[in-house]
């Protein structure tokens, strides 16, 4: 059998994302550098500030998938992927970076959005439309198509007031759903095209070295096998291009995935797969209140 770690995006944090793992010593210094980046203990973060703020939400997401990792060790082979921010985490499960690495490089990630992005950007998504109609309207109010999903699911990136106005207009033409979610930053369009300099010189000097020893890395920005440093550019193109998601599950299941593990936070990629391959033995970590039935489930 073979299992996919899945590592989540920005919009599901909250409070209670690391309790799981706070106390375990293999968590700490993971812990210990996002504080560090947080300007405050990650615990008062977590209670006070707010989850949603860019640059806090994406060293919080990542450093959640970077925990619940090292905290599962020993996970044995497996296949790792992350969704948007999702993959900088991806590339520190698979052990190309150091967690610690990982965040900082996650830190500047954010920061160079931040600089290029409005400050009144967000995302938004549409569930029901066929991806065409969806372009067009995205369009009509100057918004992008930010990631392509599953079952003609699409996340949009654009001005806050246009991506609503979209998502209204994705209603009117017979979405299923459609609204803005809680991203404070129009990801994977040309809005954020500025910060894709920055960040890519920050990624030439990483010194990212190969995947670990039976960890086998997706890239989102083309579905394919990810060595190391031949996958800068992509990372860091897929800053201000659309990811398309669907593709990259795709290419998971070609591979002979039967088990996906989502690392969280939340259970939004796991739902994901379940909807799109129901053959597959699919868990979130927020699933369990255990560590110890999280390990049980991956040694079956």
């Amino acid at each position: 059998m073979t299992l996919a770690l899945l590592c989540s995006g920005q919009g599901r944090q909250d409070r209670a994302m690391l309790d799981l793992f706070a106390d375990d010593p293999r968590s700490a210094p993971i812990l210990a550098e996002a504080s560090a980046l947080l300007g405050e203990d990650i615990g008062a973060v977590l209670r006070s500030a707010d989850l949603h703020a860019n640059r806090t939400s994406q060293i919080l997401c990542v450093a959640r998938g970077l925990v619940a990792a090292a905290c599962l060790e020993p996970i044995g082979p497996a296949v790792v992927a992350g969704y948007s921010v999702g993959e900088m985490a991806a590339w520190g499960v698979a052990g190309i970076w150091s967690p610690e690495r990982t965040l900082r490089l996650t830190a500047v990630r954010a920061e160079a959005m931040d600089a290029a992005g409005g400050p009144d950007d967000g995302l938004g998504f549409v569930r029901g439309v066929p991806r065409d109609r969806v372009a067009a309207l995205a369009a009509e109010f100057a918004c992008a198509i930010a990631i392509v999903n599953p079952g003609d699911l699409f996340v949009i990136g654009g001005a806050r007031e246009q991506v609503a106005r979209c998502c209204g207009a994705a209603l009117d033409v017979g979405a299923v759903a459609a609204r803005p979610i809680a991203v404070h930053v129009a990801s994977h369009t040309p809005r954020l095209s500025a910060a894709v300099a920055p960040f890519r010189a920050a990624l030439d000097a990483s010194d990212a070295t190969r995947p670990a020893r039976g960890r086998t890395l997706i890239g989102a920005a083309d579905a394919s096998v990810v060595s190391g440093a031949g996958g800068i550019p992509g990372l860091a193109g897929q800053v201000d291009t659309t990811i398309d998601w669907a593709a990259t599950l795709e290419a998971l299941v070609e591979r002979g995935v039967d088990r996906v593990l989502e690392l969280g936070p939340g259970t939004a990629l796991a739902d994901m797969v379940r909807a799109a391959y129901p053959a597959l033995d699919v868990r979130a970590v927020d699933d369990f209140r255990s560590v110890a039935g999280i390990t049980a489930w991956i040694g079956r």
